[in-house]
């Protein structure tokens, strides 16, 4: 009579934790980065906070992005990032900056895949305090900040912040709430109409004479 097989024992339990350094992790990162961002806002997240929630080391998080901003539009899918369209608005000078952000905001909002990921993240913004804080903190820090900075202009705190309440309100009615005739106006007719406002609070006076 022969001895039938033993059983096999029960498998040793996985090792949670960090996983090899060769694999990609990037997908990891930017769930992650997801998170953080919805928890915390963009100013509060930190690329050691996000390294940490996704389990890997922030030296690996600096391999795959250059920056904050960087793992924002990554993990929100956005069609630029601030910092490679923000130097040629710039570069001419501040007569007409006014124009030319209107003017590049439409170009990647009214692109098929820039206005899914706007209005998607916009509609977000708009049913969550969490979504506006976060958004509402990444246009005001890294796109209008750079520019009031860069200008050197007087307010800059405030600048940045009617600057983006104006581009904010401006992607809601013309993409998400789709207010006409707004939504159907020809790109150069919008830009002809909320250039001159976003010029005066980028580079106009701010307070009235007294």
């Amino acid at each position: 009579m022969t001895a039938s097989p033993a059983s096999p024992g029960p498998e040793p339990p996985r090792r949670r934790g960090r996983r090899p350094a060769g694999e990609d992790r990037r997908g990891d990162i930017l769930a992650a980065a997801r998170e953080e961002f919805a928890r915390r806002g963009f100013d509060g997240a930190t690329l050691r906070g996000i390294a940490r929630a996704a389990g890997v080391d922030a030296r690996l998080v600096h391999h795959y992005f250059e920056g904050k901003d960087a793992v924002f539009t990554a993990a929100f899918e956005l069609p630029v990032r601030p910092q490679d369209v923000v130097g040629p608005v710039l570069a001419p000078g501040p007569d007409g900056i006014g124009e030319r952000l209107v003017r590049l905001f439409l170009t990647v909002w009214d692109s098929p895949p820039g206005r899914q990921r706007i209005v998607a993240l916009l509609s977000a913004s708009l049913t969550s305090e969490a979504g506006a804080r976060m958004l509402r903190e990444f246009l005001t820090r890294e796109v209008f900040a750079r520019i009031v900075t860069t200008l050197r202009a007087d307010d800059p705190e405030l600048r940045a912040s009617l600057a983006a309440s104006q581009m904010m309100g401006l992607v809601v009615a013309r993409y998400v709430v789709a207010v006409e005739p707004l939504a159907s106006l020809a790109p150069d007719d919008v830009v002809e109409l909320v250039g001159p406002t976003l010029q005066a609070y980028l580079t106009g006076p701010l307070r009235p004479a007294r």
